[in-house]
């Protein structure tokens, strides 16, 4: 059993697309490609946390969805989650549902939270956090939480569209704060 992490899929949200610049032609490509990049990653014994934002304005309710994903799900509920949350199916395809959730990695304990914080259960204690929400923007909240050595976007668009282990998402984290800024606009 192994723990992945991914956040702000937005399975079925069209406009997701051009706000992140993400490099699909239309929802659907992108639908395919995340499920796919998810299937060939997770096996169905292992821990998928879901840092919020699931799937929003889709056409698709959220069970077509998570009844094609593998492994157990946990959800760290993020704003664009109600509707799941109102979805019986939905909710019963999920281990656990919360606001914040605590896992155990070998770097140690881990706050996992849609949202980035400043300070977090073990902050002085070298704990991490895991995060979302902010996608791939190079926002104030961005530049602050560069400076969290131990802060981690789990945003699935830079994480190569895909759920990934604890060590993955450290790289692509230091990958990413040291990418040049493009010249970019947030629609």
């Amino acid at each position: 059993m192994r723990n992945w992490y991914i956040a702000d899929t937005h399975f079925g949200h069209c406009n997701v697309i051009r706000f992140d610049g993400r490099p699909f032609g239309d929802v659907e490509e992108m639908d395919r490609v995340l499920m796919e990049n998810w299937n060939a990653r997770v096996g169905d014994g292992d821990d998928v946390y879901v840092l919020g934002d699931f799937c929003y304005r889709s056409a698709r309710g959220p069970v077509w969805y998570l009844k094609r994903l593998k492994g157990r799900k946990h959800l760290v509920t993020g704003n664009h989650d109600r509707t799941l949350l109102a979805d019986t199916g939905a909710v019963a395809c999920f281990e656990s549902i919360d606001k914040m959730m605590f896992v155990e990695e070998e770097q140690g304990p881990v706050c996992l939270c849609h949202f980035p914080i400043a300070e977090w259960n073990g902050f002085y204690r070298n704990s991490w956090h895991v995060y979302g929400h902010i996608h791939n923007q190079r926002s104030e909240t961005y530049e602050f939480m560069k400076s969290r050595e131990r802060a981690l976007n789990a945003g699935c668009m830079i994480n190569n569209y895909s759920p990934v282990r604890f060590q993955e998402l450290v790289e692509n984290n230091r990958r990413w704060r040291e990418a040049p800024v493009r010249d970019e606009k947030i629609l």
